[in-house]
């Protein structure tokens, strides 16, 4: 029997996804996408070295990455806001079917604002707690002119998918060199599609009227976060974290959702390194797995329909994502007592797959390298602002046999995307 089969975790776990969902009304939340539909990483401080933070534990959002980070905090608070612009665009070539090749603009949408929030306290020399909000991340795309208005779609085209983390945390120093940490992850999703009438009838969808213009659907979950932090040398820190995934279902989207409506946050690992070069320069990498294989809906390729499977099936079809790696490299050197200095680059495997990208016009997650620079000015022994850019490089995935001929004719869907990223936070420490 698993732990969240136990009656009594399975009581708190539904009244900690209610404070979830009453939390996030309160907050304005907004859709991402860069590591698939994955934040690249968490707190100001961390971004300004591309999301590295595994073993590099730098501001309180260190829980969303690696919860045994918060032992080497001390007790603080921070807060920050970050503004996001992605730019999003389709076009489809070479498809018999009249009307549907052309250039498609995404972007009817074009900035999002993130919140995000973290507190520690030490209680002792061994005991910490903490507890972070933030976006974990999402996808939007909004057409106005309408990708699939060739094959029965009406009025505007996209999907808005968002995240809220909500995530209490301890950490315990088993010894001055190491630490382990557990956080659990309570998640607020909501989701919205529209434009997508082709698909919502009987020779597509398992559940006709349950695909597209359904309005916003929510979906409340708890999962756990795992983590380790050691002091190998006086230089040397090694962190390792794992996250289980965390149970998603949208009911009003049962016919578009593989496996009925079911859409899990994927489970997640990665490893981190930090070196103290010199007394002014630390280096540091992470590498991280995102395992979306293990979420129908996203990992069923457009190809099932060929089974005889229908949307909302088990075996339905879904958007063909694989599981990705991702490294993240940085650098921070403090300048002064005053201030520290940051930058960093990520890379990550590409999730969408060529014969994919048909329907992944509607969710084009296709960017791959980040670039970052940020910094923190100390202005009294206790506070400090942060600030962060970060520039995701255009990526384009062009359509390899990506519509399936014997449904639709052929032709290929191609996708792209780039983003910029401005953030600030303001730290204190106690």
């Amino acid at each position: 029997m698993s732990l969240f089969q136990l009656h009594p975790i399975r009581h708190h776990a539904h009244r900690a996804s209610a404070l979830a969902a009453a939390l996030a009304c309160a907050l304005p939340l907004s859709a991402q996408a860069t590591n698939g539909y994955f934040a690249h990483g968490y707190g100001a401080q961390s971004l300004g070295v591309a999301g590295v933070a595994i073993a590099l534990p730098q501001d309180t959002l260190v829980i969303a990455s690696n919860p045994a980070g918060i032992s080497a905090l001390g007790s603080r608070l921070d807060a920050g806001l970050t503004l996001f612009a992605p730019r999003r665009e389709a076009d489809i070539q070479g498809s018999p079917v009249p009307g549907l090749n052309g250039q498609y603009d995404g972007n009817g949408r074009k900035n999002f604002w993130i919140p995000e929030f973290g507190y520690t306290r030490q209680l002792d020399n061994q005991l910490s707690l903490g507890v972070a909000v933030y976006g974990n991340g999402g996808m939007n795309t909004r057409y106005e002119r309408n990708p699939y208005g060739a094959i029965g779609g009406q009025g505007r085209a996209g999907v808005n998918l968002e995240q809220v983390f909500i995530s209490p945390a301890v950490a315990y120093k088993l010894t001055p060199q190491h630490s382990l940490g557990a956080a659990l992850n309570i998640v607020h999703e909501r989701f919205s599609a529209e434009g997508l009438q082709g698909f919502d009838q009987s020779g597509y969808s398992a559940s006709p009227g349950n695909v597209t213009n359904r309005g916003t659907d929510t979906s409340n979950g708890v999962g756990l976060r795992m983590g380790w932090l050691g002091e190998i040398t006086p230089e040397l820190k090694v962190g390792f974290s794992w996250a289980s995934s965390v149970r998603g279902r949208f009911d009003k989207y049962k016919g578009l959702f593989a496996d009925q409506g079911n859409f899990d946050i994927p489970a997640n690992y990665g490893l981190g390194l930090s070196y103290q070069l010199t007394p002014r320069w630390q280096l540091a990498a992470d590498y991280q797995v995102i395992q979306y294989s293990g979420v129908k809906p996203v990992a069923n390729p457009i190809g099932n329909f060929l089974t005889g499977a229908k949307l909302g099936d088990d075996a339905g079809p879904g958007f063909g994502w694989k599981d990705i790696d991702v490294i993240k490299l940085g650098a921070t050197h403090r300048y002064s007592d005053a201030l520290t200095l940051r930058a960093g680059y990520s890379h990550a495997a590409q999730a969408i797959p060529r014969d994919q990208t048909f329907f992944n016009v509607l969710a084009p997650g296709v960017v791959q390298d980040h670039v970052s620079l940020g910094f923190t000015w100390k202005t009294s022994a206790q506070g400090e602002w942060t600030g962060y850019a970060t520039h995701a490089f255009s990526k384009t995935v062009s359509g390899q046999n990506s519509i399936p001929a014997n449904l639709l004719g052929g032709g290929e869907a191609n996708i792209r995307m780039k983003e910029n990223v401005l953030g600030v936070a303001y730290g204190w420490r106690f």
